[in-house]
Formats: C-alpha cells, sequence, structure tokens
C-alpha cells in the first residue's frame, strides 16, 4: 500500500495499526519541508487490519459458527422504510428468534449424537458395544451391569459432550466481546444534531457490547436448558408410565415446569428491544448476563441427578424421541421466515426502491439459508456419526431421527435446481459475452480493422480519451485479436453475474423452504425413513426414494468431511485462512445484533480505530486528508465517514475503487447503505470520487441520483490498460479485474485531482485498503 518496504507503525497494535513509511513519520513536525505556499506533500498512511479477519489458527473455529454468521446478516437486510418503527422492531425480533432457534438446534444435534446414538442406542446394542470398546463401560451386557450402565447415568454422562461444546460457544463469544465489543468509540463532548439518513452515523451503532452479552447469556442458557430437556424428560416419560415411582414422577414434572419457566425467560431476554444505537450504552446488565446462564447450569445439573436415580426396570430401545424436537424447530424455522418475508414485504411497500435485491425479500432468503445450512451441518454430522458406529453393517444401530434422514433426501433435489441455475448463468453468460464483443471492439477501435490497418490505427486514434496519455496509444504492432477479444468479453460477462445473485438466492430460498416443509410432512405423516415410505408405490417413485435417500446420506457425510477438511486446513495454513477472512470480510462487518455466539465484528474495532486517528489528526495539525479505500476497505472508510463529527467530516475527501458500496451493500443492506444514504455521505463530505471497471464482478458504480451521479463516479477505467501491444506497453497488459487499481494512470490522475479540490494546507493523506 505504501509501495515501499521501510515502514514503520504509527499507531496501532499487532491486530491493526497505522503505518506511514520511515521517511514520513515525523513529516508534521518538519515544517521546513513546505514550500512557501504552504502546500505540503501528501503523506500516505496505510491502516491494515486484515489480523481482524485472518488472524491465527484459532480463526479455523469460525467455520463452526457459519449459519449464525448468515443469520446475523439476514438482520441488516431490511428495507428501508420510514415512520414503521414498530415493524422495523418485530422485524429484528423475528431474526433474533430464528437466531435462538439455530442454537437449539446445534446443541440438540450434539445431543442427537452423543445421547441417542452413543449412549443410548449403540451402548444399549450388545453387538454394537463391542465393535466399540471405548463404550463397554456403558453397556449393560458387556460391563456386566455396571454402575454407568442405567440408562438414566448414560444419558447423563453423554451430556458432557454437548454441555462442553455449548461452554466452548460461550467462551469464544466472550473472548472475542472483550477484544471487538469493548472497543469505545469516540465521544464528543457536545451532541450531534443531525438529519438522520442512516443509522450507521449514530453515536451508539458501533458499541453493541450490551446486547451481546445479554444475547450470549440468553443462548447459553438455552443450549444448557436444551440439553437437561434431553436428559431429564427421557426418565420423566419412563417415571410417567403405569406403575412408576410417585416421587420420581412429581420429580419429572417439576423438572419440565423448571424446564418451561427457563424456556420462557429465555424468549423474553430474546424478546427485548434490541441495540440502542441512539447512544453509547456503556452498561452491561451482570445481574441477568451472570444469574441466567448460571440458572440453566443448576436445571441441567438437577436433570443429571434426577435422571441417574436407580430404576432397575429401566431398559434402552430403540431411538430417543428426537423427531419431535426437530420437527418443532423446523416448523418454528418455517413459520419464522413466512412470517419475517410478510414484514419485509411490508416495509418494502413503504418505501420502495427497484434496485433493492429480491424487492426487500433478501432478509427473509438468507435466513432460510442459515436455518438450511444449520440443518445440513447437523443432519451431517449425525449421519456420518451413525455410519461409523453402524460400522459394516453387523450391528443393530437404528440411526438418526427419521426428520433428518428425510431433509438429506431433498439434497439431491436441490442440487438439480442449483444445476438448472448454473446452466441458466452459464446461457446468460453467453449472450453477455456476445454482446460485450462489440463493446469491446468500439472501445478500443477495432470495429473498422477490416476496411485497411492504416485507417484502423487512425479510428483507434480518434476515438481515444483525450486523458487517457499513452494507455490507449496503438502502433504499427496492434493487430485484431479475436481470442483477445473474447478473453475480455468474456471476463465483462462474468463480472456482471454479481447483479445476477439476488434471483439466484431468491430461488434456492423458495426451493429449500418447499422442500424442507415437504421433509417435515414426509416424515410426520409416514414416521419412516423415504425409501420404506415409498416402498409398494409406483416403481419410478419408489427407486426415486431410494436414489435420492442413498445420494443424500452420501452428499451430506462428504459435506461434513469437506467442512472438517476445510477447517483442519485452516488452522494449520495461513493462506487458507485468509481465504475464509475474504468470506468473512462481509459476513462480520455488521454488528452481532441477532447471534451473540456469530464470528466477531471487525468493524466494531476498525471503524473506531479510524475515526480517531482522523479526528485526532486533524484536530492537532488542522489539516485536511483523502481517505481512500479499495473493495471492503471503502466500506470501512464510509462507515468512519459517517462517525466523525460533522466539521472534520466536511474537511475530509473520499476515494473508493473497487468498491461495492452500492452494487453490494447498497443493494442488500438498503436501509443503512440505500441511495438516501449515499447522497447523505456525499452531502456532508468535501468531495467524494469513485473509481470502476466493468471487469471488475465485485465494484461499480455508486449510481447517486442526479447531478451527483456523474460527480461521484469517474468513467469506467479502460481494462486492459492496451489492447495490444504497443510503445507503452510491448508486452500484452493483463486483465487485472478487481486488484491493481493504482497501475492505472488514470488513479493518479484522480487522486491529485481531490488533493487540488480539498485545498492547499494537506499534510497528509491516508488509506483504509
Amino acid at each position: 500500500m505504501l509501495d515501499d518496504p521501510r515502514t514503520v507503525r504509527v499507531t496501532g497494535d499487532g491486530i491493526a495499526a497505522v503505518f506511514r513509511r520511515i521517511d514520513d513519520a515525523d513529516a508534521e513536525s518538519r515544517p521546513e519541508d513546505r514550500p512557501e505556499d504552504r502546500r505540503g506533500k501528501p503523506v500516505p498512511e496505510a491502516y491494515v487490519w486484515c489480523n481482524l479477519t485472518s488472524g491465527n489458527g484459532s480463526r479455523a473455529l469460525w467455520l463452526l459458527l457459519l449459519p449464525f454468521m448468515v443469520v446475523n446478516l439476514a438482520h441488516w437486510m431490511r428495507p428501508t422504510t420510514s415512520g414503521r418503527r414498530r415493524t422495523v422492531r418485530l422485524y429484528g425480533l423475528l431474526v433474533r428468534l430464528a437466531g435462538l432457534s439455530l442454537t437449539v438446534l446445534l446443541v440438540a444435534a450434539a445431543c442427537e449424537v452423543a445421547l441417542d446414538l452413543a449412549a443410548w442406542q449403540c451402548a444399549g446394542t450388545p453387538a454394537c458395544a463391542r465393535d466399540h470398546t471405548w463404550l463397554g463401560f456403558l453397556s449393560p451386557d458387556v460391563s456386566g451391569g455396571g454402575w454407568w450402565s442405567a440408562p438414566g447415568r448414560r444419558l447423563a454422562l453423554a451430556s458432557l459432550v454437548p454441555a462442553a461444546l455449548t461452554a466452548l460457544l460461550w467462551y469464544l463469544s466472550h473472548r472475542t466481546w472483550r477484544t471487538y465489543e469493548s472497543q469505545q468509540p469516540m465521544r464528543y463532548e457536545t451532541v450531534r444534531e443531525e438529519a438522520e439518513h442512516t443509522a450507521l452515523n449514530r453515536p451508539g451503532f458501533w458499541y453493541g457490547r450490551r446486547l451481546v452479552a445479554r444475547l450470549r447469556a440468553a443462548h447459553t442458557a438455552a443450549g444448557f436448558l436444551t440439553i437437561a430437556a434431553a436428559v431429564g424428560t427421557s426418565a420423566a416419560r419412563h417415571d410417567r408410565a403405569p406403575g412408576g415411582p410417585a416421587l420420581l414422577d412429581v420429580l419429572g414434572w417439576l423438572l419440565n415446569a423448571a424446564l418451561a419457566a427457563g424456556a420462557v425467560v429465555v424468549v423474553g431476554v430474546v424478546c427485548r428491544r434490541g441495540r440502542s444505537e441512539r447512544r453509547l450504552d456503556r452498561r452491561v446488565d451482570r445481574a441477568l448476563v451472570r444469574h441466567l446462564p448460571a440458572a440453566s447450569i443448576a436445571v441441567w445439573v438437577l436433570a443429571l441427578v434426577y435422571a441417574g436415580w436407580s430404576r432397575p426396570e429401566w431398559t434402552s430401545a430403540g431411538r430417543l424421541p428426537g423427531d419431535m424436537t426437530f420437527g418443532g424447530i423446523t416448523l418454528a424455522q418455517s413459520l419464522l421466515v413466512v412470517v419475517l418475508g410478510v414484514v419485509a414485504h411490508l416495509l418494502y411497500r413503504s418505501h420502495p426502491d427497484p434496485r433493492t435485491a429480491m424487492r426487500g425479500l433478501a432478509g427473509p432468503a438468507v435466513a432460510m439459508l442459515a436455518c438450511a445450512l444449520g440443518g445440513v451441518m447437523t443432519g451431517g454430522v449425525a449421519q456420518r456419526v451413525a455410519d461409523w458406529l453402524n460400522g459394516t453393517g453387523d450391528t443393530a444401530v437404528l440411526g438418526p431421527p427419521v426428520l433428518l434422514t428425510w431433509q438429506a433426501s431433498v439434497i439431491p433435489p436441490l442440487l438439480v435446481v442449483v444445476v438448472l441455475l448454473v446452466g441458466w448463468l452459464a446461457w446468460r453468460t453467453a449472450v453477455l459475452r456476445r454482446r460485450e464483443l462489440a463493446a469491446v471492439e468500439r472501445e478500443y477501435g477495432l470495429e473498422v480493422e477490416a476496411e485497411g490497418r492504416g485507417r484502423g490505427r487512425g479510428k483507434a486514434a480518434a476515438g481515444k480519451d483525450p486523458d487517457a496519455g499513452p494507455t490507449t496509444e496503438s502502433d504499427d504492432s496492434e493487430r485484431r485479436d479475436s481470442a483477445r477479444t473474447r478473453h475480455i468479453a468474456r471476463t465483462r460477462a462474468m463480472a456482471a453475474l454479481t447483479d445476477r445473485a439476488p434471483r439466484i438466492v431468491g430461488i434456492v430460498s423458495t426451493v429449500t423452504l418447499l422442500l424442507g416443509v415437504g421433509a417435515l410432512l414426509g416424515a410426520t405423516l409416514t414416521g419412516k425413513v423415504p425409501g420404506e415410505a415409498a416402498r409398494g408405490t409406483y416403481p419410478f417413485v419408489e427407486g426415486a426414494a431410494q436414489t435420492a435417500q442413498a445420494l443424500g446420506s452420501w452428499l451430506i457425510g462428504f459435506g461434513f468431511l469437506l467442512f472438517v477438511t476445510w477447517g483442519r486446513r485452516a488452522y494449520k495454513d495461513a493462506s487458507a485462512r485468509r481465504t475464509i477472512g475474504i468470506l468473512w470480510d462481509v459476513g462480520t462487518f455488521w454488528p452481532r445484533a441477532a447471534h451473540p455466539f456469530a464470528p466477531p465484528c471487525y468493524a466494531e474495532r476498525a471503524v473506531p480505530d479510524l475515526t480517531w486517528r482522523m479526528e485526532t489528526w486533524t484536530r492537532d495539525t488542522g489539516g485536511r486528508l483523502v481517505l481512500s479505500g479499495h473493495s471492503q476497505g471503502s466500506v470501512l472508510a464510509a462507515a468512519a465517514a459517517w462517525q466523525l463529527s460533522p466539521e472534520v467530516r466536511g474537511r475530509i475527501a473520499l476515494l473508493t475503487y473497487g468498491s461495492p458500496l452500492e452494487r453490494l451493500y447498497g443493494r442488500w443492506f438498503p436501509a443503512h447503505f440505500g441511495p438516501h444514504a449515499l447522497g447523505s455521505l456525499h452531502r456532508e463530505i468535501d468531495c467524494w470520487r469513485n473509481l470502476y471497471r466493468h471487469t471488475d464482478p465485485i465494484g461499480g458504480p455508486v449510481r447517486l441520483h442526479g447531478d451527483s451521479g456523474p460527480e461521484v463516479d469517474a468513467e469506467p477505467f479502460r481494462d486492459p490498460l492496451a489492447y495490444g501491444r504497443t510503445r507503452a506497453h510491448p508486452l500484452p497488459a493483463p486483465v487485472l479485474g478487481h486488484s491493481d487499481y493504482q497501475a492505472d494512470p488514470a488513479f493518479a490522475r484522480e487522486r491529485e485531482r481531490l488533493l487540488d479540490r480539498i485545498g492547499p494546507e494537506v499534510p497528509g493523506q491516508r488509506g483504509a485498503d
């Protein structure tokens, strides 16, 4: 970024810091270097934040949190609206409840594996227990009726596995909470009276410490209550049978009442009002944060004692009743997504914008994908563990609940839809490529090549940009290259596919919802796996059901192994962690408003860093600065500019390039980066210039309305810089796409124009890349 190997850290730590060239470290203290007109040489600074999303090997554990991150995104995809505060709160409430259901689903899956498959089914089957000797002490036959072989004690011991998972989630959330959410934004002495066009300029937007602590307590409690229910309700069901012990029956009802009361408290905490963004809320609900998880752990311990009580006549047979649990979770998630879609549609109708992704339904669609991803992960774990316990098939482990098998069986039909969508995208790419062929030829002056080389060269020279310099020069060595033209046109067509993403997400999420409901109905009505349920029907139906079941089991197992392999590689390989970090750039930009176990929000560290640096520097030096950002750095730059005081914001020029501000954030997060929000940012800062290319799949124009559009968006950069071999480019120029904007001479010219515009007193320039 600084184009110099000799750099020094000006401020910051090993996670995120501001760097300068060594020669510029004390630039402000050398007034003798300035000419008489006080026009100082711009001093570049680089804010480096890559460790916030990649970092050490422990970041590989973030893959476990992927469904939580996706559902958290749905919270911020709310459509733009005005005057519907209650509806907005209802939208956030529904997303938070969907996030809570994902926590319960993950813990229930761990209970299914540890309690049902291992402790109940395998340990209760002599052949399986003999094949897996580590379970022998839990088997009544292998251990000769040992103390741990009682069904309740087996379940109590096995519950330590999901309890450890819940504790791990709490630890990861608490650790990152102390590192990220506890970074305080700048506090201003006077109250900022501003017209609000986006929530990103609110003082408390990037300080969600209180909400995350409250949600973490609720989700942790939900996890331990889920474990307590899995352990205690099985014993209570046995005690309610005719002839059961009366005292234990009463204790079972009391335990169920405690579980119900705990569930009501957890849901109540989640339903409380969400974030307090209009002020910097430093409070922490310490009593709630401490007592709610502690109370849930106490209920879990009581469930262990209750289940471990001696019941000589109690034996394990069949499966634990997991179908009801997973069925209830699936039904609740489906209803939440449908209601969320209705609420999102109402919000969109109040303030429609044709550029909004999926007409405001992006949030419900992404929430549906988060639930589906959670289902695939939990089903994959259960299916793989069941296959492993079954071994060669000689043992008699029944396997996971029927619903999980049905959900795995709908994966092949979903993949068929995905393949059809890929085919449609390929067709659209071919159509766009044919259109772009003519555009490429016009841009590089190649349309008259057939009329003669001399005239073609004259046409190229006549059509060049007078400010483009030698980069568009054509000479006698230039030739029309069909392969080169097709390559450029194909790159542009592929880059345009980003704009098709809303349609793809909408179709996939709708099909996923319908298939999920179908799987729930099939499992509930038949009580059998698809292959058995279709037996005796038409041969085609029976064959399709058996094929879908077998393929689904294989695919979900393959997906789970791929997930584990990717996580293991990310733990050991820094380059793989950087790849995951790129995926996290968008997913973890937003605060954890819907799920406390989502990966931490790096912007809650980066935005205060940038704000503090710009505020203190401008106040100390009285200078102006250019804030430049590439790709996700441009989003951080805009977010930091919104957090500045109005007087400092007016001394800022913004240079963005390869920026997804409108193309991705404006469409998918319209309430925060919509046209009104970006238009207000343009009016409040000194000036703004946005650079992009047609070959860039991520960056694009900002598309502000009226005269602001051409004022902000520059003409698209030519990519490649030269079509053929020229005097300036004797070797073929590469197609750069999203990278190396600084390689274009036009970049330096645009930057110089901004420096000239913001005034003569420019002690320094800083970048967020």
